[in-house]
């Protein structure tokens, strides 16, 4: 159940991230304007991986805990699942959204911004979804012993 509730309880703290990201952060960043970019690019990578780099270790640690000692009564299909969600999350991060950022961060340009906002929603989507899946297994879980 520990790793049920530690996978749940990361995912949850990175959904609320992922769409501070997307919804409050990114869009500024146009109105940061092109002689400062360079510097607030920077100070937000540094700052932002401070965040992310471990909650996402947290996540992906606790993910494949869970798929190795999983609850009893917890679906396998759907603990594989939300690991090819995360899977999924990963690489678009590391082939899509991290490149992204770095060209944009390299230079600024309105395009590159669009489309860094624009990238960043199936990494929030698929959050999400496994977020709610995560729950699912969890209230699955929590119904199961109350009951029994």
């Amino acid at each position: 159940m520990l790793p049920l509730l530690l996978n749940t309880a990361t995912t949850g703290m990175l959904i609320g991230l992922i769409f501070t990201i997307q919804l409050v952060h990114y869009p500024p960043f146009a109105s940061v304007g092109e002689a400062a970019w360079p510097a607030y690019a920077a100070a937000h990578a540094r700052r932002i991986g401070v965040l992310v780099v471990p909650w996402m270790a947290l996540e992906a640690g606790s993910a494949l805990w869970l798929v190795a000692a999983p609850p009893p009564d917890a679906s396998r299909a759907l603990l594989w699942l939300a690991l090819a969600l995360l899977a999924a999350i990963w690489l678009l991060t590391a082939l899509v959204n991290g490149p992204r950022f770095s060209r944009l961060a390299a230079s600024w340009s309105a395009e590159g911004h669009r489309g860094l906002v624009r990238a960043n929603w199936p990494r929030t989507v698929l959050w999400t979804a496994r977020g709610t899946l995560l729950l699912v297994l969890l209230a699955r879980s929590l119904h199961d012993r109350v009951t029994t």
